[in-house]
């Protein structure tokens, strides 16, 4: 089953997801999970790193983890 199978309505250049853009954001996401996890990992916080790997946000998520939530360094 291919994608204009599943949303008749809606070709994939309407979400921004050809080519080149599908794979600017694949990377912009792989590498904010990427900070945010370890940066969990590394505090120990198992609940963020399980919220971290599971939801999917593109990026946003991450972000708010990474400069908000992690701002200051947890003495372990």
């Amino acid at each position: 089953m291919e994608f204009k199978d599943l949303f008749p309505n809606m070709s994939s250049t309407m979400l921004g997801l050809t080519g080149l853009g599908f794979g600017v954001m694949m990377l912009w996401s792989m590498v904010w999970k990427g900070l945010a996890l370890w940066r969990a990992a590394r505090r120990n916080e198992n609940v963020w790193f399980i919220v971290l790997l599971v939801v999917n946000t593109v990026g946003i998520l991450e972000i708010i983890y990474y400069f908000l939530v992690a701002k200051t360094d947890k003495k372990a």
